[in-house]
Order: C-alpha cells, then structure tokens, then sequence
C-alpha cells in the first residue's frame, strides 16, 4: 500500500504548482500519469472518474480526489487530495500576502496578461485529452463539441442541451452500428 500511496503523492504534488487556471488545466497531464505512465487506470476509467466528479459538489479537482479513491482507497484519496491542494494553498497564501499591497501595478497587470494564454492553452490541452478518452467515438466527439457550441452561442439552458445530447447519443448509437 505505501507504494501506490508514494506513487499518488510525487504524481500530484508538483501539479499543484501547475494549475494555472484551476485544476482543469492539469486534466491532460493527470490522464498521462494516470493512463500512460502509472496505468492505474484507462482512458475510459479515467473519463468516467472525471465525469462523476463533474456531477458531485465541489472543487473542479475532484477527479483527482477519485483517483487517490480508485488506485488506494481511503488513504488514497486522501494523500492525493493533500497532494494536490496543500502546495498550491500554501502558495496562494503567499502570493496573496505579496500581491495585495501593490494594487494593480504594471507588472501585476503583465504578468495576469501572460499567464492567461498558458491557462487557456492548458485547459485546451484537456479539452482535447477529454473528447479522446470519450467511450462512443467520434459521434460522441461530434455531440459534445455541437453541445459546447450551443452552449456558446445560445442562452439555452444546460440542462436542456445535455438532454438533447444524450437523445442524439442513444439515437445515433440504436440506429448506427459501431
């Protein structure tokens, strides 16, 4: 047990230095070490954890809290629960405690400025890792970048535009084969 237990630990704690963003941005690399390096799981496995850590309460880091569960049980998902949020807790104490006195300085405004394309070119990164590991293929893919498209350029609700991408899944899957 105190194997995995170190694996989950020196897997997730220098990625909490690395979520930039929240914790969406580490989404590819934490399939990585899940899927590919570790093989605690698959990239099914791996989506389904994500998944229903999508739908419960709470931090979007959730996933890896699951994980910590699935690879080493209760011990597990708390040492990679620590792992994950108590360096960057930390951090952020820190760096609140520096950045707050200089308001809205030159090189606090640059320094936001180059930080949200590494943000959003990380949480693209898992975007992508996500429609791959998708179960259903490239319909599902298809179905999930229409559902986000919608999402985008319409006010309708999200509950209705899941309904709809689940009807269109069951339907194509019933009258498609494979």
């Amino acid at each position: 047990m105190a194997k995995p237990l170190a694996g989950l630990f020196t897997v997730f704690l220098p990625l909490s230095f690395f979520t930039i963003g929240g914790g969406q941005a580490i989404i590819a690399e934490v399939q990585r070490q899940s899927v590919t390096v570790h093989h605690w799981m698959t990239n099914s496995e791996f989506a389904e954890l994500f998944a229903v850590s999508r739908m419960a309460p709470g931090p979007g880091s959730l996933y890896i809290t699951l994980i910590g569960w699935d690879v080493a049980g209760p011990a597990g998902a708390v040492v990679a629960t620590v792992a994950i949020f108590g360096p960057s807790l930390v951090l952020t104490y820190i760096i609140a405690r520096i950045w707050s006195p200089h308001g809205k300085a030159r090189w606090q405004r640059s320094l936001e400025a180059g930080l949200r394309p590494v943000a959003a070119g990380m949480v693209l990164a898992s975007v992508y890792v996500l429609l791959m590991s998708l179960n259903g293929g490239w319909w599902a893919r298809g179905i999930a970048l229409s559902s986000t498209a919608a999402l985008l350029a319409t006010r309708v609700h999200p509950f209705l535009v899941l309904a709809a991408g689940s009807l269109a899944f069951l339907g194509i899957s019933h009258f498609i084969p494979g």
